[in-house]
Formats: C-alpha cells, sequence, structure tokens
C-alpha cells in the first residue's frame, strides 16, 4: 500500500505539481487500461511538462507588456497585402530572431502596424521566445532615466536578455537630442546581437526629424536595414473605415 503522504512530500520536494495533483487519477486510468508502468509515467510526465510550458508562457505573456488584446485572431490578415501576409507568415517560425533580423512596420495611422507586431510578438512567445514591448517615448526616457543614474549599461543589458523588442511608434512623439541620442545608443549596442521590432508612421526620408542630425541618422538607418524584413502597409486606416461603417 502507496503511503499517499510520503508521496505527496516527495512531488513537492520535487516541485511537480501538477503530478502531485493528477497522479491518482491517471493511476486509475492506467488500472482501467492496462497501461504499462513507462506508459503510466509517461502521462504523468507529459502533464507536468506541458502545464510547466503554459506557466512559462504566461510569465513571457506578462513580462512582454504586450497589449493581449492585440493578438493574431482579432487581426484581419485579408486586410492587408498579400505581400506582407506573406512575410507575416515567414516571420511566425521565429527564425529571423536567430538571425538576429529587424522588422520594421511602415504605414499611415490606423493601419494596424502596431497590431501585426504584437501578434507576431504573441506567437514568438508562444513558441518559446523572449518579447519585450514599449512605446518609443517610453522607453527613451526609461534609457535617459538610466542614463542619469548611470545605469545605462546595466538597463541595455538587462533588455539584452529578450529575443526581439518591439519599439512602437517611433518618431511619433518628437525627442530631445539627448533622447534620441539614448535610443540611438540602444540600436547600435544590439546590433547584429538582437532583433529590433519599430512600427513608424515616417518614412526613412524624414528620420532626420527623429535623430535630429544627419550622421546620426544615417548610422541608425543603416543598423536598422543592413539586416531587416520591411512591411509596407499602405492601406486604408482601420478605424476610418470602421467608423464609415459604422456609419
Amino acid at each position: 500500500m502507496v503511503n499517499n503522504q510520503l508521496l505527496i512530500s516527495y512531488l513537492k520536494e520535487l516541485h511537480v505539481p501538477t503530478i502531485r495533483e493528477c497522479y491518482e487519477d491517471i493511476a486509475r486510468t492506467a488500472e482501467q487500461e492496462l497501461l504499462s508502468y513507462e506508459r503510466y509515467l509517461l502521462e504523468l510526465a507529459e502533464k507536468e511538462c506541458e502545464a510547466r510550458r503554459e506557466r512559462r508562457i504566461d510569465r513571457l505573456l506578462r513580462e512582454s507588456r504586450l497589449p493581449l488584446e492585440k493578438n493574431i485572431d482579432s487581426f484581419d490578415l485579408k486586410r492587408i497585402p498579400a505581400k506582407v501576409r506573406q512575410q507575416v507568415t515567414t516571420l511566425l517560425d521565429g527564425s529571423f530572431l536567430d538571425r538576429k533580423e529587424n522588422v520594421l512596420a511602415f504605414g499611415n495611422p490606423g493601419t494596424g502596424k502596431t497590431h501585426l507586431l504584437c501578434a507576431v510578438g504573441q506567437e514568438l512567445i508562444r513558441s518559446g521566445r523572449r518579447v519585450y514591448f514599449t512605446s518609443c517615448s517610453l522607453l527613451v526616457q526609461n534609457l535617459l532615466i538610466a542614463k542619469q543614474d548611470l545605469k545605462l549599461s546595466r538597463m541595455i543589458k538587462r533588455l539584452s536578455k529578450h529575443d526581439a523588442i518591439i519599439i512602437d511608434d517611433i518618431g511619433y512623439v518628437q525627442q530631445s537630442r539627448e533622447e534620441m541620442e539614448v535610443l540611438f545608443t540602444l540600436l547600435a549596442e544590439r546590433y547584429e546581437r538582437g532583433s529590433i521590432m519599430i512600427t513608424s508612421n515616417l518614412p526613412f526620408s524624414k528620420w532626420e526629424t527623429i535623430f535630429k542630425d544627419p550622421m546620426t541618422t544615417a548610422a541608425a538607418i543603416d543598423r536598422l536595414v543592413h539586416h531587416s524584413v520591411i512591411l509596407e502597409l499602405n492601406i486604408k486606416s482601420y478605424r476610418m473605415e470602421k467608423a464609415q461603417n459604422a456609419q
């Protein structure tokens, strides 16, 4: 006769909560279906691994700060050009992260750039990748504070743990030269070391208004474009289209 209390204490010590919760139910099923000991053990191991994967994904989603409502199921892929749909399908396998490629999404306001990159980001997390989402304005504020506190390198090192950083709306709010310098520092440090995913309403020809200096602008664009996938969402505003349909 198995001492259940002793078994439970061992399972607690081994940190296998899912096995602790379901071993009795699976044991009864194993008896009814005449499963081998190995098959019973396999069932328990599968349950524990599946639960651990789900907990890890939940944790990565929380840490990512992604808006979870902007997912692939709520994005209308039929609205975007066929070329972009094909690019998105390729991005979802995550191999661009291994190549340290960037993803740059351009288009007018309301075309779904943020939603699309957030949806891709969530799918990457579900495949085990680490993704971090931030608006450009919040990112540069935090980088500038870190620089003032002499902790910029520490913050950049912490961000380097993510496979991809999604920077939303670069150029949407005009930043000071000092703020753009710390953003450039991040881009330079991350070059060929980790992927950056950016949304912007501004084409490259207007990026001098972001970085304030022709040389810095050229250097930033060069680092981003060198290994990159460019998504051009030259479509009608989804919000405007929705408002017109409502009327």
